[in-house]
């Protein structure tokens, strides 16, 4: 197919196909060129996404790369997305995503040519390196342009987005999504922040606000775990934090992922202490 062809092709394909389609880790299967007995994906999807309004400290940032490290298995998939306000250069992006494939099935081995399966496994053992290698690349320069300069989160508008491009991930059937955000500017219409700092809020009252304006997601009954969450800046004079102001903006986001199907599995406040599973 000629380039002009080709572009033409993309350009009027549905988003979901391309989107589909992206694989920035190069298959095992397809340079040992035995990819008719390429395994089946383990089924597993970790999503990371970043919101960009909230930066976070290098401390937090090695801890969320220790989860995503300790989570990805062979035959999972990953993706990277970063979101903060609707302006040039901030809006919801897929900055990255691979997979990381499974060795042969042991009962169809032997049906395999010696020398194809013998470059799979040399490749397979490597590919965890280019993985993260390319992931942590991405996911560096993702959290570099973080800062809390930029006016507005999105979270809601931009969730909404994520969560419908995750449920047409091929070949996935359990989600699970790592969010770093400091979850207190949620929208143009709702924030948590007052002065500078967090302000008390009425969980039911704000949760009434988000179903108004139909802004409620659908993340494929995916497990869900908060990194970041109340981060204030250290410089900033009215970053205290009260136990019942943590406990209200906690049970505000369980009920919102509750009533958008997926469960909040764990909420750092600002770190995730458990296990991303």
């Amino acid at each position: 197919m000629k380039l002009k062809s080709l572009l033409l092709a993309l350009a009027i394909a549905p988003a979901a196909l391309v989107a589909a389609e992206r694989n920035e880790v190069p298959s095992c299967y397809a340079q040992a060129k035995i990819s008719e007995f390429r395994a089946e994906p383990s089924g597993r999807m970790l999503t990371v996404v970043v919101d960009q309004t909230t930066p976070l400290t290098q401390d937090l940032q090695r801890t969320a790369w220790g989860h995503i490290k300790r989570f990805m298995k062979p035959g999972d998939k990953i993706r990277l997305y970063s979101f903060s306000a609707y302006l040039e250069g901030h809006y919801t992006r897929l900055q990255f995503a691979g997979e990381l494939e499974n060795p042969i099935s042991e009962d169809i081995l032997g049906s395999v040519p010696m020398m194809g399966a013998r470059k799979l496994d040399q490749c397979l053992k490597s590919q965890p390196k280019v993985l993260f290698q390319r992931f942590g690349k991405a996911f560096a320069g993702t959290m570099g342009k973080s800062s809390s300069d930029i006016p507005r989160s999105e979270i809601l508008f931009s969730m909404q987005s994520i969560g419908e491009d995750i449920s047409k991930a091929e070949g996935v059937n359990e989600h699970v999504i790592l969010l770093m955000s400091d979850m207190l500017e949620y929208s143009d219409f709702g924030s948590f922040y007052q002065a500078n700092g967090i302000r008390d809020i009425n969980p039911a009252t704000e949760m009434a606000k988000v179903e108004k304006q139909n802004l409620l997601a659908d993340f494929s009954g995916a497990r869900v775990y908060v990194h970041g969450a109340a981060f204030v800046p250290t410089q900033n004079k009215n970053g205290y934090r009260s136990g019942k102001m943590i406990q209200n903006l906690e049970s505000f986001w369980k009920t919102y992922f509750s009533k958008s199907n997926a469960d909040l599995a764990g909420f750092g406040n600002p770190e995730l202490t458990i296990a991303v599973e």
